[in-house]
């Protein structure tokens, strides 16, 4: 049962050469040719007790709880050997297939380029090749010979979100310790960090600041050809380990992982898919994404696999796909990861872990204090790798470690891989494979109505059979001069509202009317202006509808953009869509047709006309092309012309929000626009960077 939506708010009537505001139940209105720019129609808290700034992330939540719940009633059902394996087995393959696949491996073709001892240990400098010129930098760390004879158990230690990479202090720190305590460790300048930052300024320095806004411009281009961020660092683990066992000076068969924050959640993605890492211990990342969402939201893009919440794939998940093998957890009290969330992951794998007869070989250390690879949980890590790897058992303290500098630890002559001869970036990568995929839609070219469904399948959005009507709250109707205006709000799903104004002329009945909806990314008050487009509009005999759809206007998100400014407003909707295996896009174009076939029907007409701005144009136009019956003409300005341009365009502005997974595999922007065909008007088009096209 629907909540009904109360609304007892005023309106803002231009009288008098100035607004004030007339409670919704007066009727006077002036003779001037005013117009009531509703300032609020919804409510400051809606039935449920969201705001209407976080109206759609809190229906994401909600949607996600729903999931929440699911994934444990089937983890309660998991409990013979036979079904675990095959749930460990079915998570791999789809975790594999929601992040485009792993690339095939291919030669490495390894250099060392330089050496240099230390006291206790020494430090191999290494190159090589994850895929054709596209380089990896990493420092070997191996044990004194005569203390420690080879060959040695190895560790692949995977760097958190420190711009330095494997330079960072507290890396360095960890790869040195288990050095000196007989194992070989290789640490790994992760994708945008350290040595390999993927987009160079003209002086040769990182074109992008930090880390996670790096990933995130990489993961906006992936998600359209069906990649992830998370892709390049698992293959480049995985392909860390390939060289590991090609070295006559190494055990293979005793590999260990481990990592902190970000390199938590690298050494979670491969331990848990890849079956040759005996040990692991993620630091300062596993949680729960249900504490997740309550807490600090969606982090960068490598931390979001498509659909995973749906699926069931939380950060549990993680430890138990390598159920039995040795794994430990450690953890900060105070973490900006949710500590509680930890411990509910730790307590359901340890149950999975002893339904496996095997409970002991899973393990968790707290410091406390704040997030951080601190010398407690360095030291509890290399403990639990030499015991696991190498077989002994015992403590040992952190002795001082002078860490090495640039100049000493920089593997290429020059700091950074994309100065090497023929080097590629990951965002070459995404580049090469969207025109591919380019080339093969050109082939392929299916018959307009199979390339409707697939859009519908891609995008999200369900057939008009499977949408339910809105419910829809009346405002009384307010006069101003021959014009009649009335405040809408149209209950479009549990928890989701859209508030607009109808506005209609004297003569609203007239044959051959025009009927539109207006949806601007500027939200409805844009247009709301005395004079402005929805007056002159119904002033020429049109019927207008002008309606914030989901996230724009009176339900924009406020405060703290997600990660940056650049990835707009709703950037963090889109990603917790995306988690739940939907699109931002499709939720919008959803809306358009609910509300398009409501007005059609009100109006008594078979099409209507359809203005979008923005962010908004992107779904206006998925609406359009899968529903062409429903609309006449479309118009869209200052929307964005191809999703190919935002695989070619590395720092690209405003974008998350247009993003749907995979999308280029089967469409991009400019099919849509075929499939509307004469019917479609763009107007002042945007770049990748949200500029319009042909300025600077």
């Amino acid at each position: 049962m629907r909540s009904r939506l109360w609304l007892a708010v005023g309106f803002l009537v231009f009288t008098g050469g100035r607004f004030v505001e007339v409670s919704a139940q007066e009727t006077g209105a002036s003779e001037q040719g005013g117009l009531p720019a509703a300032a609020k129609l919804l409510p400051d808290q809606l039935p449920g007790g969201s705001e209407p700034s976080t109206m759609v992330r809190d229906a994401l939540h909600r949607e996600a709880n729903e999931h929440f719940a699911k994934w444990r009633t089937a983890y309660e059902a998991r409990v013979e050997p036979d079904e675990i394996a095959g749930y460990q087995e079915h998570l791999r393959q789809e975790f594999v297939q929601r992040i485009g696949g792993l690339p095939p491996r291919g030669p490495l073709r390894p250099q060392i380029t330089g050496t240099l001892q230390r006291e206790g240990y020494t430090v191999e400098k290494v190159l090589f090749e994850s895929a054709p010129q596209f380089f990896v930098t990493a420092g070997l760390f191996l044990p004194d010979p005569e203390k420690f004879p080879p060959p040695w158990p190895a560790v692949v230690i995977v760097c958190g979100h420190s711009a330095e990479g494997k330079l960072q202090t507290g890396y360095q720190t960890g790869t040195a310790l288990a050095a000196l305590n007989g194992l070989a460790a290789m640490v790994v300048d992760p994708v945008g960090q350290g040595e390999r930052m993927q987009l160079l300024r003209e002086d040769g320095r990182p074109a992008i600041a930090g880390p996670t806004t790096e990933h995130t411009l990489l993961g906006t281009g992936a998600i359209l050809v069906g990649w992830n961020t998370a892709r390049w660092m698992i293959h480049d683990s995985m392909a860390a380990i390939d060289y590991l066992q090609s070295r006559e000076d190494i055990r293979g068969d005793r590999i260990g992982c481990m990592g902190n924050s970000g390199g938590g959640t690298q050494t979670c993605y491969l331990m848990a898919l890849d079956e040759r890492v005996t040990a692991a211990a993620p630091s300062c990342y596993v949680t729960s994404f249900k504490r997740l969402l309550e807490t600090i939201g969606p982090q960068d893009a490598e931390q979001n696999i498509f659909g995973q919440i749906a699926l069931g794939m939380d950060h549990a998940d993680y430890l138990m796909m390598r159920a039995p093998k040795p794994t430990m957890i450690n953890c900060a009290t105070r973490d900006f990861f949710d500590i509680s969330g930890t411990w509910g992951a730790f307590r359901d794998a340890k149950r999975l872990f002893q339904r496996l007869d095997a409970g002991r070989n899973i393990e968790l250390v707290e410091v406390d204090a704040t997030h951080g690879w601190h010398p407690m949980l360095r030291r509890a890590s290399v403990q639990f790798m030499v015991q696991h790897l190498a077989g002994r058992v015992g403590d040992f303290v952190e002795p001082e470690i002078v860490p090495l500098t640039a100049e000493e630890m920089n593997v290429t002559p020059e700091g950074q891989v994309l100065k090497l001869a023929g080097a590629i970036s990951a965002f070459d990568q995404v580049r090469l494979e969207a025109e591919r995929l380019a080339a093969e839609r050109q082939t392929a070219a299916p018959a307009p109505e199979a390339l409707r469904q697939t859009v519908r399948q891609v995008a999200g959005i369900r057939t008009m059979t499977e949408l339910a009507s809105p419910e829809v709250e009346r405002r009384k109707e307010i006069r101003v001069g021959n014009l009649t205006y009335q405040p809408l709000v149209f209950q479009v799903e549990d928890g989701v509202w859209l508030p607009a104004v109808l506005a209609r002329p004297a003569d609203s009945k007239s044959a051959g009317r025009t009927v539109t909806c207006l949806a601007m990314a500027e939200g409805k008050e844009s247009v709301l202006d005395v004079d402005g487009e929805l007056q002159r509009r119904v002033a020429a005999g049109e019927t207008v509808l002008a309606i914030d759809l989901r996230g724009v206007g009176e339900t924009l998100p406020e405060g703290q953009r997600w990660y940056h400014q650049r990835f707009g407003a709703n950037g963090g909707n889109s990603v917790l869509a995306y988690l739940l295996g939907k699109s931002l896009v499709g939720l919008r174009a959803e809306d358009c047709l609910v509300v398009a076939r409501w007005l059609a029907a009100e109006e008594g007409v078979e099409r209507i006309e359809l203005v979008a701005s923005g962010e908004l144009t992107t779904p206006a136009l998925h609406a359009a092309a899968v529903e062409p019956a429903l609309f006449g003409g479309i118009e869209l300005r200052r929307g964005l012309r191809s999703w190919t341009e935002v695989t070619a365009t590395p720092q690209s502005e405003n974008q998350v929000a247009g993003l749907v997974h995979q999308a280029l595999v089967a469409y991009d922007l400019p099919d849509l626009a075929a499939l509307v065909g004469d019917r479609l008007i763009l107007r002042d088009p945007h770049d990748a960077t949200d500029k319009p096209v042909g300025r600077d």
